[in-house]
């Protein structure tokens, strides 16, 4: 089974010092607004590749007004072995990594923990834009497929050289080869990865039974900028050159691409779906993830899921934590009261998280 066995924050947003001793079940964490325990599900997300469920810098992260930099430790379990993981930055400086006492990076952090995660900002992903939703499925993708992160970033590095060529009305067709060259190698690879997340998400769905709505997916190709070769991918930059100079932009490739969401039973879009049915879809999303790494690994992913319990009725929210508890995973979870975590009993660890005079203290209720 996959969890964290212990955790500290140091410096670490609202948390001057925390230290949490876990033994693998769920964890609540309740306490009023603004106690930090969001900031504590910030900590866990940090232990997979990525810059984290907010999105933030490094810098971002370090407690203030001090900004003297920040560091989690943490110690990770699988069914094989247990990891002593370390990720801290200095004053503003690059995330680091150091797995075992060794110097790593993040990609290592992919191949020790998978975490997935639900937070209220993802709540408009339907209706809102189609960057949002690219950035949910490569979440998907990456908790699949670690390398994922690697190709993404070998594409926007590209993409970024080619649009400055763009910008500076370059035609010389010589400036872009090498470039496109990588763009098309690493685009495949992003597309591909989606495609396969989509997959086992759709086969997760068949083989469950949940309380929760399921959610028909499709990855959509705007204006078919996404061909099914690496030839056709370096052939659509080609001739797309001359637009893309007058856009000042690459417009074609896997950037552009979009994910559609249908509520499977009514065969409604997403997007017109209420606002709880939304939600429901979301954490059926989450759940059908979890367990496609459950069958994947052999192991559930690391479930954080900020403020759900607020969000669902009675009913609902007792039969997402029976899930959670059959699919085996260590589900974070936060809420303003233990009331809210009572249907888990004594199935889960549940922590008081309090704040006094800008000290943050975790402890067991």
């Amino acid at each position: 089974m996959l969890a964290l066995k212990a955790l500290s924050l140091s410096h670490f947003r609202s948390h001057k010092r925390a230290k949490l001793e876990l033994d693998g079940r769920p964890v609540a964490l309740h306490g009023v607004n603004g106690a930090g325990k969001t900031n504590i599900l910030e900590a866990v997300s940090l232990f997979s590749p990525g810059r984290g469920l907010r999105r933030a810098s490094a810098a971002e992260m370090a407690r203030k007004p001090e900004a003297l930099g920040w560091k989690l430790k943490a110690l990770i379990s699988n069914a094989e072995q247990t990891f002593e993981v370390e990720t801290w930055s200095e004053a503003g400086s690059p995330r680091q990594v150091r797995i075992d006492e060794k110097a790593s990076n993040q990609i290592a952090l992919g191949r020790i923990a998978r975490v997935v995660w639900l937070i209220p900002s993802m709540d408009r992903l339907w209706i809102e834009g189609a960057e949002g939703r690219r950035r949910f499925l490569d979440r998907i993708a990456l908790s699949f497929d670690p390398d994922h992160a690697e190709a993404s970033l070998i594409y926007e590095k590209m993409m970024r050289e080619r649009n400055r060529l763009l910008k500076d009305q370059i035609r010389d067709a010589h400036w872009y080869a090498v470039i496109e060259a990588q763009m098309a190698t690493a685009g495949l690879r992003i597309h591909t990865a989606r495609v396969r997340a989509l997959d086992l998400i759709r086969q997760a769905q068949e083989k469950a039974q949940t309380a929760f709505p399921t959610a028909d997916l499709e990855l959509v190709q705007s204006e078919g900028t996404m061909p099914g070769t690496e030839a056709d991918l370096l052939e659509a930059f080609a001739e797309s050159r001359f637009r893309d100079i007058q856009a000042g932009r690459t417009l074609v490739g896997p950037h552009r691409s979009d994910l559609n969401g249908v509520f499977a039973a009514k065969a409604v879009p997403a997007r017109e779906c209420s606002t709880g049915e939304q939600k429901a879809l979301l954490v059926s999303l989450i759940l059908a993830n979890a367990r496609a790494l459950a069958e994947q690994t052999g192991s559930p992913p690391i479930v954080l899921l900020d403020e759900v319990a607020a969000h669902l009725d009675a009913g609902r929210r007792a039969a997402l934590y029976d899930e959670i508890c059959a699919l085996g995973a260590q589900a974070w979870m936060t809420g303003t009261g233990p009331e809210l975590f009572a249907e888990l009993d004594t199935r889960a660890q549940v922590l008081e998280v309090t704040d006094d005079s800008g000290l943050s203290k975790v402890s067991l209720t």
